[in-house]
C-alpha cells in the first residue's frame, strides 16, 4: 500500500527544543535536587518522591498514568524492611492506527556524597563550560526527561505524536529492577499494557557513546554477581591478644578471590569461556575502524598519571572487544572488614567477598552458577581451612544481543542522521540492563538502545555529568526517532 506524504515538523520541533534549553535545565535541576538513592533505605521516600515527580509531569502533558504497586511489596535491607517504590506507567496516545512505541527509563540514581571525592554537590545540578554534573544527570534522569520535552514540544506546536507511547519508568534499576519483571509478566496478556499485538517497537536510553561519535547499542553483556563468605568466630577478635592462634576468615577469603582472575586480567576459572560465541567475519576490522582513542580512554577510565597503562596497551581492538564481546571477572569488596580512616587492628568474625562475571554470547547464568562453585569449592578445599564457607549466586542475568539492521534501528540511525549529519557507530556494551531481555520476551518487539550521554559522563562514578549538547541534541534524536519510526509503517 502507499504511503501518503507526512508533515514533516522536525525542524520546527528542533527549533522549540533550542529556544527552550534553559527552561529543560531548569527542570532537570529540580529532579536531579531529589536523592533518590535506591540503595540507601533511607532514602527510598525519595525514590517515591522520584516516581511521583515524573508522574506529574506525566499527566501535566496529558499521559494517562498509573502507579502500580510493586509486586513484590517490601525488600529485606539488613535488619530492616523496606517498602518498595512504585512503578509507574504512563501512555501517551491510543490511536490503532500508529504504530506503538514502548520506552522504558529508571529514576533512581546511585550513591553520591561530597566526600566520596565530588568537585561540587552531586544532589545540585552545577553547570561549569557547558557541562551538568550530577548524580542521575546522564543516568538516567536526563534522558527520561528529555522523552518528557519532546512530547511537550509536540503538544505545544499542537503537532500530533506519531506513534503512540507507552512508558515504564522504575527507581529501582540500580538495585536490581527488583519486582519489575514480575509487573513486566503480568502486564503482557490481550489487552493489557505490554499486550503483544500493540508494542510494536521498544527503546531504551541507559547507556553511553563510545568515542566521539553518536552510537546505538546493539548488545549488552550479562551480568552475575556473587558472594563469598567466610567466618571464623563469633565475635571481633584483638589481633594483638588472639592473632596467630586461629584461622582468621579474612585470610581465607583473599586467597580464594586471588584465585579468580589474575593482574593480567586473564581469568582463572575453568571452563567459564566455553561457551563464548566465536569471532564473526569483520568483526575485528570493524572495531579497528570505530572511533574511539585509546589516549583519550586513558583519561576517560582515570588510568592517567596513575598506572598509565590499559591491559591491551596500543591494540583498539582487544580493548573494545575485552569491555564488550569477551567475559570479564571483577572483584568489588570485602563487607564485614574495617574500612574506616586510622588504624583498627581487629579481627574480623565474619567476612563476605563480592565478585561478578560478566556474561557475553552464549553463555548462560546457570551454566556460570555451577562452573563458578565448582571452581570456588575446589580452590577452597586445597586450603585445609576448619571455617566455615557458603558461595551462593545472588543475581544472574543474560546477555543481549539483536541485529542492528532491524526496523527499529533503521529509524534510529535515519534519527541520528538528521540530527548529527553522521551515520552512528553501532557498539556493544559491557554493562547490563536485564529488563531489555524480559520487555522483548514479553512483547515479541526489538529493542533498541539509543545513547545520549558522551563516553566520559562517568556514571556510577564521583563528578558524574551531562553535557547541555548531549541533552539537546538527544532530545532532537529521540524527538526524530518517533517521526522515522512512523515513517516506517504504511498509512491506512
Amino acid at each position: 500500500m502507499a504511503k501518503r506524504p507526512r508533515e514533516d515538523v522536525t525542524e520546527e520541533l528542533f527549533a522549540f527544543l533550542t529556544n527552550n534549553l534553559d527552561t529543560y535545565v531548569e527542570r532537570l535541576s529540580e529532579f536531579v535536587a531529589i536523592p533518590s538513592v535506591s540503595a540507601e533505605a533511607d532514602r527510598r521516600p525519595e525514590c517515591v518522591r522520584a516516581v511521583e515527580w515524573y508522574k506529574s509531569w506525566c499527566e501535566k502533558l496529558g499521559g494517562h498514568t498509573q502507579m502500580r504497586p510493586n509486586p513484590l511489596k517490601t525488600q529485606q535491607m539488613g535488619s530492616e524492611t523496606v517498602e518498595l517504590p512504585p512503578i509507574l506507567l504512563a501512555e501517551f496516545g491510543g490511536d490503532p492506527k500508529l504504530p506503538t512505541l514502548l520506552v522504558y527509563g529508571h529514576l533512581d540514581v546511585q550513591p553520591a556524597a561530597l566526600s566520596d571525592g565530588w568537585n561540587t554537590e552531586p544532589f545540585v545540578l552545577t553547570e561549569k563550560a557547558g557541562l551538568m554534573y550530577g548524580r542521575g544527570s546522564t543516568d538516567d534522569k536526563g534522558p527520561v526527561c528529555a522523552w518528557l520535552w519532546v512530547i511537550e514540544a509536540h503538544k505545544k506546536l499542537d503537532k500530533p505524536l506519531p506513534v503512540n507511547i507507552r512508558l515504564i519508568a522504575e527507581a529501582m534499576e540500580e538495585s536490581g529492577s527488583i519486582g519489575l519483571s514480575e509487573l513486566v509478566r503480568e502486564l503482557a496478556f490481550p489487552g493489557g499494557y505490554l499486550d503483544p499485538k500493540v508494542i510494536d517497537h521498544i527503546c531504551i536510553s541507559d547507556n553511553y557513546y563510545v568515542g566521539n561519535k553518536p552510537c546505538l547499542t546493539h548488545g549488552l553483556r550479562g551480568n552475575c554477581y556473587f558472594e563469598i563468605n567466610v567466618r571464623c568466630s563469633t565475635s571481633d577478635l584483638h589481633s594483638g591478644v588472639f592473632g596467630g592462634s586461629i584461622h582468621e576468615a579474612m585470610t581465607d577469603l583473599v586467597k580464594i578471590m586471588s584465585t579468580l582472575i589474575d593482574s593480567s586480567g586473564k581469568i582463572l576459572i575453568e571452563g567459564l569461556e566455553k561457551d563464548v560465541a566465536p569471532l564473526g567475519e569483520g568483526e575485528i576490522e570493524a572495531l579497528e575502524a570505530m572511533d574511539f582513542d585509546l589516549d583519550t580512554y586513558k583519561s576517560e577510565v582515570g588510568v592517567r598519571g596513575v598506572s598509565d597503562k590499559l591491559l591491551f596497551e596500543g591494540d583498539k581492538a582487544k580493548t573494545l572487544m575485552s569491555r564488550w564481546r569477551y567475559p570479564t571477572c571483577s572483584l568489588h569488596g570485602i563487607e564485614g572488614a574495617f574500612d574506616g580512616p586510622g588504624a583498627k587492628t581487629v579481627i574480623p568474625r565474619n567476612v563476605t567477598g563480592k565478585f561478578s562475571i560478566r556474561l557475553v554470547p552464549n553463555m548462560e547464568p546457570d551454566k556460570v552458577k555451577e562452573c563458578v562453585e565448582k571452581y570456588v569449592k575446589k580452590e577452597w578445599a586445597k586450603l585445609h581451612s576448619p571455617n566455615p564457607m557458603t558461595i551462593e549466586m545472588t543475581k544472574g542475568s543474560f546477555p543481549w544481543y539483536r541485529d542492528p539492521n532491524a526496523d527499529n534501528f533503521l529509524a534510529a540511525r535515519r534519527a541520528t542522521m538528521r540530527v548529527h549529519g553522521v551515520e552512528p557507530q553501532l557498539t556493544r556494551e559491557g554493562g547490563s540492563i536485564p529488563i531489555t531481555l524480559e520487555l522483548e520476551a514479553v512483547t515479541g518487539a526489538v529493542c533498541v538502545m539509543f545513547p545520549i550521554g558522551a563516553s566520559d559522563d562517568m556514571a556510577h562514578a564521583q563528578n558524574e555529568k551531562l553535557g547541555r549538547a548531549n541533552y539537546l541534541n538527544g532530545m532532537k534524536c529521540l524527538g526524530a526517532y518517533v517521526h522515522e519510526l512512523a515513517a516506517l509503517t504504511p498509512n491506512t
